[in-house]
C-alpha cells in the first residue's frame, strides 16, 4: 500500500517522509500476526479435509523433478486448489510394490513399464481411463487397449530409443570406423535398483534392426524363444560391439559406470570414447551439451543390419489409482495439449499428444525437431521397449543376465535357459502388441504360451 488511508503524506518535492520506529515497528508486529494467522488457517484447513490433496509417484528427482514441477505440477495445483503430494524416486517400482502391498498405493503413478502396469491391470489395482482420457489424442501404440477393451495408460513424455550419439564433427566414416572399435563406444550399465537396463536396450535394438517387427514384437509378448537363433544371435553381436569376454578393462568400465556418466569421456581430451546407443534425453546429460551431440539412426551403426526398420520408443506412463475428483483432475489435466506442451517444452522429453506439434519456425535444435518428427510420424513403425513391455519378473531377470552376460559371456547357453524357463511361468501378463500396426493376438490380461 503507497499511502495512508487518508491520502499521502504531505511532503516537499524530491524529499521522501521517512515513517517512525514506532509505525514500522507496529507493522511489524502486524504483518507478523498475520502471517501466523494464515498460516494456522492454511493447517485447519487440510486438517479439516478442506484442501483437496492427491498423491502422485514418478521416477523424476533432482533438475527433472523440479521441472515437472514448475511446468505441470504448480499450474495445476494454481488453477484447482489442489495440493499434489509428489514423491520422486529412482526405484519407482519397489516403492509402487510395497505401498500396493501395505494397501496405501498412490493415487496417480507415472510407470515407464506397460508390462508392469498391465499386470496391476489384471490385479484390478488400475482403473479405466476412457471417461477420463480420449485415446485417439495418443494413438492405439501408447494409449493401448488391452484384452478386456479398456486402456488404463497413456504417455506423458515419449523418447526415441534407436538412435547412437556422437560429437559433432564426426564425420560418417569416423563414425563407421569407431563403430567397430570396443573401445570406442561409451557403456555404463549403473542405475541404482535398475542395472542392467542399458544391455537390455542393445540386445533389443539389434534385434529388432537385424530381424525387423514381427520377430521383435513375438518375442517381447513371450512367443518367441529366448534360445532362438535370432535372439541368441542379438547377444553375441552385442558381445561383438561391446568387446565382452575381449578387453577386461572395458567390461570392468562398463559394469562400474552409471549409466548417466558414461558419456563423460566424450568430452575428455584425448576423447575417451567417441559413440553411445542411448535413448534421446540422454542429450540432456553435460557432457554431450557440450560436445554438441548428435544422432545417426542405430540401424547405421549396428553391425549386421539392413536399412531401418522400425524405431524403439519408450515413454512415462500415466496410470490411476484411485478415482478421487481431485485424482481425475489430474489426470485430465495430465492427458491435455497444454500440460504436455509445457513439459516438452523444459526439454525433458517429448510428447506424442496429436494436437502437440513444432510451431512453424520453431527455434528448437534441428536434432530435437528431428527427434520429434520421428516419434510423431506415422508412417514409421515404433515398437515400445521389450523389456518394460515384459512381465516385471522377465525384466528383472533380463537386466540381471546382462549384467552376467558381460562379465562372462560363457554363460549364455544358462542365462537364456533360466529366462525361457522363467517367461513361461504360468500367470504372467503379456501385453496385446508392442508395434504400431502389429494387433496380433488379443492377450493382454491374460498368460501368453511360449512357443514348444
Amino acid at each position: 500500500m503507497s499511502g495512508h488511508p487518508g491520502g499521502p503524506a504531505t511532503a516537499a518535492p524530491g524529499t521522501r517522509t521517512r515513517p517512525s520506529r514506532r509505525l514500522v515497528r507496529t507493522v511489524t508486529v502486524v504483518a507478523s500476526c498475520l502471517a501466523v494467522l494464515a498460516a494456522a488457517v492454511v493447517v485447519g484447513v487440510r486438517a479439516l479435509g478442506q484442501e483437496p490433496t492427491v498423491t502422485l509417484l514418478a521416477n523424476w528427482t533432482g533438475d527433472d523433478e523440479k521441472d515437472f514441477r514448475e511446468a505441470v505440477l504448480e499450474p495445476f495445483e494454481r488453477k484447482y486448489h489442489i495440493r499434489v503430494d509428489y514423491q520422486g524416486s529412482n526405484a519407482e517400482s519397489q516403492v509402487l510394490g510395497a505401498d500396493v502391498e501395505a494397501g496405501t498405493p498412490p493415487d496417480v503413478v507415472v510407470l515407464t513399464g506397460p508390462g508392469e502396469l498391465a499386470d496391476y491391470a489384471r490385479q484390478k489395482h488400475l482403473l479405466p481411463l476412457e471417461d477420463l482420457v480420449d485415446p485417439k489424442d495418443f494413438g492405439t501404440s501408447w494409449a493401448m487397449p488391452l484384452a478386456d477393451g479398456h486402456v488404463y495408460w497413456f504417455p506423458l513424455k515419449a523418447d526415441l530409443k534407436s538412435i547412437v550419439w556422437y560429437p559433432a564433427g564426426v564425420g560418417e566414416e569416423q563414425r563407421a570406423q569407431a563403430a567397430r572399435q570396443p573401445a570406442e563406444w561409451c557403456v555404463g550399465m549403473g542405475s541404482g535398483a535398475t542395472s542392467g537396463w542399458p544391455g537390455t536396450d542393445w540386445i533389443e535394438d539389434i534385434l529388432l534392426q537385424r530381424y525387423g517387427p514381427k520377430v521383435y514384437g513375438d518375442w517381447a509378448r513371450g512367443r518367441l524363444p529366448w534360445r532362438s537363433q535370432q535372439v541368441k544371435a542379438a547377444w553375441t553381436a552385442w558381445r561383438g560391439l561391446v568387446g565382452a569376454g575381449g578387453d577386461p578393462a572395458l567390461v570392468r568400465r562398463a559394469l562400474k559406470t552409471p549409466y548417466d556418466a558414461a558419456s563423460q569421456p566424450v568430452t575428455a581430451r584425448p576423447r575417451g570414447c567417441t559413440l553411445e546407443h542411448q535413448a534421446s534425453f540422454i542429450r540432456g546429460q553435460r557432457a554431450w551439451q557440450q560436445a554438441d551431440g548428435r544422432y545417426a539412426p542405430s540401424a547405421q551403426l549396428l553391425a549386421g543390419t539392413a536399412a531401418n526398420q522400425a524405431w524403439e520408443v519408450s515413454g512415462d506412463l500415466v496410470a490411476l489409482l484411485h478415482a478421487t475428483p481431485a485424482a481425475e483432475k489430474l489426470i485430465r489435466h495430465l492427458a491435455s495439449a497444454d500440460a504436455q506442451r509445457a513439459w516438452s517444452a523444459k526439454e525433458s522429453g517429448f510428447s506424442v499428444h496429436t494436437d502437440v506439434r513444432p510451431a512453424p519456425g520453431d527455434a528448437g535444435p534441428d536434432w530435437r525437431r528431428s527427434l520429434a518428427r520421428t516419434l510423431r510420424d506415422a508412417r514409421e513403425t515404433h515398437c515400445f521397449d521389450a523389456s518394460d513391455a515384459m512381465p516385471p519378473a522377465v525384466r528383472d531377470a533380463f537386466a540381471e543376465a546382462t549384467i552376467e552376460f558381460l562379465a562372462h559371456p560363457d554363460h549364455l547357453d544358462t542365462l537364456l535357459r533360466s529366462l525361457d524357463t522363467l517367461s513361461g511361468t504360468q500367470g504372467l501378463t503379456w501385453l496385446p502388441s508392442v508395434c504400431d500396426g502389429a494387433p496380433d493376438q488379443p492377450s493382454g490380461l491374460s498368460p501368453a504360451p511360449m512357443p514348444g
